[in-house]
């Protein structure tokens, strides 16, 4: 059995949908500790001069909690300049005209969720949506496990897992086993609306490229 033991994200990214594809099971660490430096919050897309990270605000006094348990802190204005900065970036993309309006009414349900968590996970179901994609996997949360351990190797031998893999570049908000494997993984290289090729942003980027033609990138992840 293949074990992915991951954080949730914002918006996942291919390195993420691999790793996810590839596992038979998978555990979301949603009772971690919540973590600046992680992705729960913030997702990577492409800008001319590289990339940014879109973002959305958490409440003060929850960021020593667990990420289940995390607030959206909608006494900010996340929303509007979240579209922006995809409409600044992506405007120009062949999909982007095609695809707006819904991503657009997405985001705009961020208003309609107190915990970053539940919109994360609806984001990332509507994403799959417009991807055309399943994830086949068992899935848990490890805030409802009763064999869960922070250890990742302790973890791994109580679910019987022979190989487990983790977030990718993830050590100073995860905590990394000793026997994890890692994933054969290289990032395809796809055609982005600047120039130049920028790995690891989230599927956004790819959807308001490549759009129904986003298949022929999934080929190639594993």
């Amino acid at each position: 059995m293949k074990l992915a033991i991951l954080q949730p994200v914002l918006v996942p990214d291919l390195h993420d949908l691999a790793t996810m594809l590839s596992a038979d099971q998978i555990v979301y660490q949603d009772s971690e500790q919540w973590s600046r430096k992680g992705r729960t919050h913030r997702a990577l897309i492409r800008t001319p001069e590289g990339t940014d990270y879109i973002y959305i605000p958490v409440m003060t006094k929850d960021k020593k909690k667990p990420i289940h348990e995390v607030r959206i802190d909608h006494g900010r204005n996340w929303v509007e300049p979240m579209l922006r900065a995809l409409k600044f970036n992506y405007s120009n993309s062949v999909y982007y005209d095609f695809y707006e309006p819904e991503i657009r009414a997405d985001i705009e349900m961020g208003h309609n969720f107190e915990y970053l968590l539940d919109f994360s996970l609806f984001l990332k179901k509507r994403l799959l949506q417009f991807l055309e994609l399943e994830i086949p996997a068992d899935i848990q949360f490890s805030s409802g496990m009763k064999e869960y351990t922070s250890d990742p190797d302790e973890l791994a031998d109580r679910l019987e897992a022979e190989v487990y893999y983790q977030e990718h570049d993830a050590r100073h908000y995860q905590r990394q086993g000793q026997n994890q494997s890692e994933l054969p993984f290289k990032h395809p290289e796809y055609r982005q609306h600047f120039e130049g090729f920028e790995p690891y942003c989230c599927l956004y980027d790819l959807l308001f490229q490549y759009g129904p033609e986003s298949f022929r990138i999934f080929d190639e992840l594993v």
